[in-house]
């Protein structure tokens, strides 16, 4: 079994940054892809960043290009990082960590994580 926790939100006006932080415990030996998901009230949760076991590969989406960084720690490799630069108002929401339960999959899907952390608030102020 495989446990994922993020942190690192907070409320920010528009234009700040954040880095928010996720940790994978547990059964990790085998390695894993890890994403980033958001959900706004009254949304469907969706796909923000992903990043491949190496950390040489990742993966995001339009509406964060340029802004966001996904990137996993160098000597904890089970440890997972998503910069958020000039963030908008638009990008409030819970954001979820999530792993995938082989290190070849980092992509959108949401039904390929299996394992899923509380999530964290992040607030954009206008």
């Amino acid at each position: 079994q495989v446990q994922v926790a993020e942190s690192g939100g907070g409320l920010v006006q528009t234009g700040d940054s954040l880095k928010l932080v996720c940790v994978a415990s547990g059964r990790t030996d085998s390695g894993h892809g890890m994403g980033w998901f958001r959900q706004a009230p009254g949304q469907e949760r969706e796909f923000v960043a992903a990043i491949s076991w190496s950390g040489r590969s990742t993966h995001y989406t339009d509406s964060v290009k340029g802004r966001f960084t996904i990137s996993r720690d160098n000597f904890q490799r089970n440890t997972v990082y998503l910069q958020m630069n000039n963030l908008r108002p638009e990008d409030t929401a819970i954001y979820y960590c999530a792993a995938s339960p082989v290190d070849t999959y980092y992509g959108p899907a949401i039904k390929e994580y299996h394992y899923w952390g509380q999530g964290t608030q992040v607030t954009v102020s206008s």
